[in-house]
Parts: structure tokens; sequence; C-alpha cells
């Protein structure tokens, strides 16, 4: 399900475990993220969509444009 967070780390070439201190969780439940074991908390998402310039729904495959929405200040 979430393919595409994974996609992206590795485009930036980074591992897991630097993603996993992004959000403030250990590799192992970054990895359960990124293998649709464990859902991803909104605030990871939000989170992840800043940090790659892209959108919630680009992450969650709703959307295949990465460009962001405009974001409201």
């Amino acid at each position: 399900m979430y393919h595409r967070i994974r996609d992206l780390r590795e485009d930036k070439d980074l591992n897991q475990n630097q993603l996993a201190q992004l959000l403030n969780v250990s590799q192992t439940t970054y990895s359960r993220y990124e293998t649709g074991n464990l859902d991803i908390p909104t605030y990871s998402l939000i989170k992840l969509a800043n940090y790659y310039s892209t959108s919630v729904d680009y992450l969650l495959n709703l959307t295949d444009t990465i460009e962001p929405y405009e974001r409201k200040e």
C-alpha cells in the first residue's frame, strides 16, 4: 500500500533509519509502514509529504501527480 514512500526514500538514497529518525519512530516501525503492516499516523503522513514536497494523496496513491497542492498558511 505504501510503496510510494519506499520509492521516494530510495530515489533520495536514504535508508529506513534516516526516515525513522525524521518521524521519531524505530527503524522497525518505519519498515512496517513501508510494507503496509502498520498504518502510518496522519501526522507522519503530513511530515513525509512536506519532507518530499508532495501531497498526502500522492503518498496514499490517490493521485499520480507528485507536485503538492497549494498549501494553506
